[in-house]
């Protein structure tokens, strides 16, 4: 609801208080009881959780969200998905998590950029991801890319789940709102390569992440 005090109209008159201005002042009372009501639902969990921008599927523990959904779980079950059990993450989630910044040449304008977020190893263990040396994680993309990374790699050249581009929220239609990334820069053996070939591991649009 919102309250907005502004021309008062017709009826209104010094002196007295007629019947439209009774009916004026009984919605400004309204309106008044009505925030309580409003801030107590901003604080409910329920009611602020966001949408799940990433989901973490696989060996993990109890999670937070139950098995996937065919019929409401489009996308999911068009590229192949299946879980019993899963944790997924919202931008708040996910932002809350202590940030690490890196800075990549990337292929696409060949420039340095200001890329930050999570580890991607603080995101599995947020979601109860149970690893050993022999795990690997298969990074899933919106568009259907994928990309299948033995976790040590993942460790060793410290991809992030970037949620940030140059400071800004990465855009949907652009390389977000999530991207599994890392900086190839700063392993010569990545940097040696052509910018076209650095990031084969790091999809872009990333929404899922199964821990094999």
């Amino acid at each position: 609801m919102l309250c907005m005090a502004g021309t008062l109209p017709a009826g209104i008159r010094r002196g007295g208080i007629s019947l439209k201005r009774r009916h004026l002042l009984a919605g400004f009372a309204l309106c008044g009881a009505a925030v309580p009501v409003l801030a107590q639902a901003s604080r409910d969990p329920v009611n602020s959780r966001g949408p799940a921008l990433l989901t973490v599927s696989g060996h993990i523990a109890a999670g937070n969200r139950g098995p996937l959904d065919p019929a409401l779980d489009q996308l999911m079950k068009k590229q192949g998905v299946e879980f019993t059990r899963a944790y997924s993450f919202d931008f708040a989630a996910l932002s809350a998590l202590p940030a690490t910044a890196i800075a990549p040449t990337l292929e696409y304008d060949n420039r340095q950029h200001r890329l930050t977020g999570p580890l991607l190893s603080r995101v599995l263990r947020a979601a109860g991801a149970q690893t050993n040396e022999t795990t690997r994680l298969l990074l899933r993309a919106i568009d259907g890319y994928t990309a299948l990374v033995p976790l040590a790699e993942v460790d060793r050249f410290r991809f992030i789940v970037a949620t940030h581009l140059d400071g800004q929220p990465i855009p949907l239609g652009g390389l977000g709102p999530l991207w599994a990334v890392y900086e190839p820069d700063a392993f010569p053996e990545m940097a040696s390569k052509p910018a076209s070939e650095r990031f084969a591991l790091c999809p872009w649009g990333l929404y899922h992440v199964e821990v094999q």
